[in-house]
């Protein structure tokens, strides 16, 4: 029972029927038909399904292997899948042609990596990583680092890493210490120094791994303006283009972790020996800037990992809740399915999997319109909304993936807590997501401090505006009207407390310790909502096929779907406005000390 199957007709819906496909309609996506994006979808669910989900359960129980010498060995068949990616050409799917990409919009690059994070988590982060060095190095790098590195890349014959983490600087990376000293040469630099947490530091699967760490030259000065970027690869590379002699960076170790167990998480050691040789990507002392380039492309995509994991902890929980009889309905013996409440956990996982699903796709076309329309007020309006999204499809796309695998393992029972049925690994796996790439609570941080608070909360604004106006849309049809009551109240909360949190926000008395304290439940508020908001939409599409004669069973799941989401979902997120009306009193006074 542990399989997967893309869903290929669930993102489709999403694509032409929620987003109309309009990224297809903006500047340079003009051999980009509906069509192709079909064509598209069913190939990569190929790969997914056939390649890339098989391998998952396996993986998991050989995990990765760490030779004398410092080699690390993925688990059996991952470097043949990770091949086949490659040839397929699905590495340079979103990155434009300029750089050597297929130039797909956003919207259809992250649809497919829904799908491989869903068929393999641990494999599916090797490129993810890589998608994210390509983009820091696009717009940082030189020309000759470009020319360079970036064809690699693209193609996937290389691989990227992010090297923030160090012992002693986890989230705070103003306590960096790896070195960066300048060479007579004028272009290189010689590093040392230790990086932790290395996500696919080390492995066979690619020609080269190209890292990217954060370092300190010796003069820099302390906090996060001394710290730099540098390339550092595994190989250097020759002025012909060929591989050269093993940089001066081995893994140390890898992690013994509770899930993604094929992934290979590194210590890094750089410099055992002269130094590993690197290069400076963009200016001194902006190190930290540049890398969250790279660092907002993952966050978006650690949200869509989730996703992946929510889908397939959705299919494995109905699978096994359509073959396991047990009690009766009706007088006769019947499978689970058939219970209320085994059907009110299935409905709850399916319902917020869409929901999520939807809203990432939605930032995802608003990334497609920041980077490509030709009117300079969209672009910055979009780029608006997608700052105010990433955080929240981030921290609450993988907290409601881990209470979905969670869910998935409720449904089976006792064998759900057995590893044979597949069912554990989805939350081991899913369970690292809220940590890395920023925890959730940073995430939270990020929304209600910064993106907040620096524009008096006007594109959180904007977006309610949207909100309103679906609610209304629901509200004037009659079949769906008290779904428009729930979202419109749902909304009014949020704008509610957003008003209370920059209020207090601002209050120089009470303003970091207001941040700190309402952050979390105020994302949680706003992801209910704003998911609320796209399966609100979701229930005008299926309601006008219905009234417009399809018998299609898929629109009247879909209707239920929202259905679930605005009567039963979004009351529990609308609770987290009583819990920031309560105030901050009783953190403030809590004291952890013995």
């Amino acid at each position: 029972m542990n399989y997967y199957a893309a869903p290929v007709r669930d993102l489709r819906f999403v694509l032409e029927e929620l987003l109309e496909h309009r990224s297809l309609a903006l500047p340079g996506f003009e051999e980009a038909s509906p069509d192709l994006v079909e064509a598209v979808l069913e190939e990569a669910a190929k790969l997914a399904g056939d390649v890339w989900g098989p391998l998952n359960a396996s993986g998991d129980q050989q995990g990765c292997r760490r030779q004398e010498d410092g080699r690390v060995i993925s688990p059996e068949g991952f470097k043949n899948a990770y091949q086949a990616y490659v040839e397929g050409g699905w590495n340079g799917i979103g990155v434009s042609e300029e750089l050597g990409g297929q130039g797909l919009p956003e919207v259809v690059a992250s649809s497919v990596q829904e799908m491989l994070h869903g068929a393999n988590m641990a494999l599916g982060l090797c490129p993810m990583l890589t998608a994210g060095a390509i983009e820091a190095l696009a717009h940082h790098g030189s020309d000759e680092l470009k020319t360079v590195y970036l064809p690699k890349l693209v193609e996937g014959t290389w691989t990227g890493t992010m090297n923030l983490t160090e012992p002693q600087a986890g989230s705070d990376l103003s306590k960096v210490r790896t070195r960066a000293v300048p060479q007579d040469d004028g272009k290189t630099y010689r590093l040392s120094g230790q990086k932790i947490f290395i996500t696919w530091g080390e492995h066979e699967c690619a020609e080269n791994i190209v890292h990217l760490v954060l370092a300190r030259k010796p003069d820099a000065p302390e906090g996060n303006k001394g710290i730099s970027l540098f390339l550092v690869p595994k190989f250097l590379v020759n002025d012909d283009g060929s591989l050269g002699e093993r940089n001066d960076v081995v893994c140390a170790s890898i992690e013994h972790k509770l899930g993604i167990h094929g992934s290979p998480t590194c210590t890094l050691s750089f410099g055992e020996k002269e130094g590993a040789i690197g290069y400076l990507v963009g200016e001194e002392g902006r190190g930290l800037n540049h890398m969250f380039t790279m660092m907002n492309e993952a966050r978006h995509k650690v949200g869509i990992q989730g996703i992946g994991v929510a889908e397939r902890a959705c299919q494995h929980a109905t699978a096994y809740a359509l073959d396991r009889v047990q009690g009766k309905a009706r007088g006769s013996e019947c499978t689970i399915s058939h219970h209320l409440d085994v059907k009110r956990m299935l409905l709850s996982m399916r319902s917020r999997t869409d929901a999520l699903r939807a809203l990432a796709l939605y930032c995802a076309a608003q990334l497609d319109i920041a980077r490509r329309s030709d009117d300079a007020d969209e672009r910055r309006v979009a780029q608006a909304r997608a700052d105010v999204l990433i955080p929240v499809i981030k921290s609450f796309s993988t907290d409601q993936a881990v209470d979905i695998a969670s869910l998935g393992i409720q449904v089976h029972g006792g064998m759900g807590y057995v590893e044979e049925t597949g069912a554990a690994q989805l939350l081991r796996d899913a369970r690292i997501a809220p940590i890395y790439e920023g925890t959730n609570g940073i995430q939270a941080l990020d929304l209600a401090g910064r993106k907040l608070q620096r524009d008096g909360g006007k594109a959180l604004s904007a977006l309610l505006d949207d909100v309103d106006a679906t609610a209304q849309s629901l509200s004037s049809t009659a079949a769906l009207a008290t779904l428009g009551k729930s979202l419109a109240a749902g909304a009014q909360d949020l704008r509610d407390t957003m008003k209370l949190l920059l209020e207090q926000g601002m209050n120089p008395e009470t303003g970091p310790d207001a941040v700190q304290a309402y952050a979390t439940p105020f994302l949680n508020l706003a992801g209910h909502v704003l998911c609320a908001w796209q399966m609100g939409e979701s229930a005008l599409k299926a309601q006008a096929a219905l009234d417009g004669g399809s018998d299609d069973p898929f629109y009247t799941a879909k209707k239920l779907s929202a259905e679930y989401a605005l009567s039963q979902w979004l009351p529990v997120g609308r609770a987290q406005r009583a819990v920031i009306e309560a105030g901050m009193e009783t953190l403030s006074e809590f004291d952890a000390t013995p």
